[in-house]
Order: structure tokens, then C-alpha cells, then sequence
């Protein structure tokens, strides 16, 4: 039995140099299972393999969409059906553009040293470190499709400015965390000031969000953000985290001057999840519903939209097992 089975993606951005070390430290070790995929499309064969050498973790390099395509294979396809204790738990390597999932788990960094801090852990007692977390379940409405899983939804402005830096900043080569800083001062800069221009993020235009249970939030927003990761950066911990697993959370911060520079204040004392400011919606719901015209969201680095009669509709998974690297 292979203790750990690797899952990679040679066409992710981060893999294009980090893969040779990868092949290297794999066939020095052969207690890892390696397997890449040249297309998010093979991926449920890749996991159907293996499920058959029964690894004690799954570890998935590769980039954002690689991460989101495994988690709802892994989710749908049965693959490992057979096995009394159902599937393995998950560990991610910091190797996307955001790597919010890796860093929820502990894995900031190296990939190749992550990679190496599960082989560790792999090959003594993992009980102490598998933590569990559910997953948020997206439905657009298209007929046949299966719902797509992932932990972290970014909409309206925010949606607006990762799209503008995944178009605008990133063919700039710079580092992604000097990337996602340069998006974030320009998307701020345009909505204090209310600069527009092409060289910056568009206006958020208006969407609607329905919460169950909780009501209805309707109107323009520079952020808005639903997940299940129990940290994120800027905000350490978010509320809830050592509680037992419940709702997907849900923040909307209203595209108002005042309400953004509070909001930006409490994000850097890493008190925003914590703060009541007017103007900040937190939420906690089991059905989370977005509707606009042609309105934009990202769940983990994949795009889909909403349209006038067809929402996005987000629900919950039961909790899945993830291995978490730090302490």
C-alpha cells in the first residue's frame, strides 16, 4: 500500500519549473504513488487508479482548477467506494496563485518541502492531524452539469478585481503575492476615489443574495465572499473555527466609501470577521442563492456566472477529511 498518492498537474504555472524536483524526490521515494494528468479531464481516471494501491493521503499539486476538479471528483465520482473508510484524507501543496486552501491547511511555501512534511507525517500516526471541512457545493442551473465543489467564492467587486488581476497583472510576470497586492490598492483606489478607467476594475454592478434562513441582501458590493476555509488572509482565524463544523460563511461589504476605508481598517487588525460595522453583512447559511444580470463569481480560480432567472445556488457538503501540515 502507498502511503502517500501525489496527483499532479505538469501544466499548472508552478509546476513548469517545481516538477523535475518533484519526479526526483518521488523516485527516491517509493512509498509515494505519482500520478500526472495532462488535462483537468483525467482526473477522474487518475483518481480511479488510485483508489487501487489505497494511499493513507492524497496529496493534490497543482493549480487552482486542478485543486477544484480533484475535490469534486472526489466528491462524485465513488471512486473509492470500497473502501471501509471511505476516501483518503486530502493535503493541497502551496502551488496556485492564491493558495487559500493550502494555507487553511498549514502548507505556506516550498511545495517540495510541504510535499516532504507529508511523507513525514504519512509514515507515522495521522489521527492528530486530519481536520475536517465541508465544502461549498455550486450549482449554476445548466442542465446535466454536476454541481462543482470548492471552499472559497469570491462575487460581485471582489469577482470584478480577481478577474481584473488574472487578466491584468498576472501577464505582468511580477510575483503572485505582489499581484494580488496591485489588484487590491487598485481596486481600493477606485472605489474611494472613484477613478474608472480601463488600466482599473470595473464598477460593481448590482446582485442579489439570498441567505436561508437569514434573509435577503440586495444592492452593490465591493466584496462579496462565501467559504468554508476557517482562515483567511488579513482576518488569522475566522469566527467559528474551533467550533464544530456548521454553515458556509458568508461576507458582504457594502462599495461605499465609508464602509470600504472601516472595513479595510478592521481587515489589517485582522478583526474583520470579528467587527459590526455598518455597512458589513456576516452571514452563516445553508443555502446561500446569487442573482444578477451577467453577474461574475469565482469559486477556488474557476469562473461562472449568474443571469436573470438562473442563480447561482450554493449549498454545503458533509464534512471531508484534509491532512493539516502544521502543528
Amino acid at each position: 500500500m502507498a502511503r502517500v498518492a501525489l496527483l499532479s498537474n505538469p501544466h499548472s504555472t508552478g509546476n513548469r519549473s517545481l516538477l523535475p524536483e518533484v519526479r526526483s524526490f518521488c523516485a527516491q521515494h517509493r512509498d509515494i504513488f505519482h500520478y500526472e494528468v495532462e488535462h483537468v479531464d483525467q482526473i477522474g481516471t487518475a483518481l480511479k487508479t488510485i483508489a487501487r494501491v489505497k494511499p493513507k493521503v492524497l496529496v493534490i499539486n497543482g493549480g487552482d482548477g486542478t485543486v477544484q476538479a480533484a475535490l469534486t471528483e472526489l466528491h462524485h465520482g465513488g471512486h473509492f467506494g470500497g473502501s471501509k473508510d471511505g476516501p483518503p484524507p486530502v493535503a493541497v501543496l502551496p502551488n496556485g496563485k492564491t493558495n487559500l486552501i493550502a494555507l487553511d491547511l498549514g502548507a505556506e511555501g516550498d511545495p517540495l518541502k510541504a510535499l516532504k512534511r507529508v511523507l513525514e507525517l504519512a509514515r507515522g500516526d495521522m489521527a492528530p492531524h486530519i481536520v475536517s471541512r465541508e465544502l461549498i457545493q455550486l450549482s449554476d442551473g445548466s442542465v446535466g452539469a454536476r454541481p462543482v465543489l470548492g471552499m472559497f467564492l469570491g462575487g460581485a467587486g471582489l469577482a470584478d478585481t480577481m478577474l481584473y488581476c488574472r487578466h491584468k497583472i498576472y501577464p505582468l510576470g511580477l510575483p503572485n503575492s505582489l499581484s494580488h497586492l496591485v489588484a487590491a490598492v487598485a481596486a481600493i483606489l477606485a472605489i474611494l476615489f472613484g477613478i474608472r478607467g480601463a488600466f482599473l476594475p470595473p464598477r460593481p454592478a448590482p446582485v442579489k443574495v439570498s441567505v436561508l434562513k437569514q434573509g435577503e441582501l440586495q444592492g452593490q458590493f465591493a466584496v462579496l465572499l462565501v467559504t468554508t476555509l476557517q482562515r483567511l488572509l488579513l482576518s488569522g482565524k475566522l469566527p467559528g473555527a474551533s467550533q464544530p463544523l456548521g454553515a458556509m460563511q458568508l461576507m458582504a461589504i457594502e462599495g461605499k466609501r465609508g464602509v470600504l476605508f472601516r472595513a479595510l481598517v478592521a481587515a489589517l487588525r485582522g478583526q474583520l470577521w470579528r467587527s459590526h460595522l455598518s455597512g458589513v453583512h456576516l452571514e452563516r447559511g445553508d443555502e446561500i442563492r446569487i442573482e444578477g444580470d451577467h453577474s461574475s463569481v469565482i469559486l477556488d480560480g474557476e469562473l461562472f456566472e449568474a443571469s436573470l432567472g438562473r442563480p447561482i445556488v450554493l449549498t454545503p457538503t458533509p464534512p471531508v477529511p484534509f491532512l493539516k501540515l502544521a502543528a
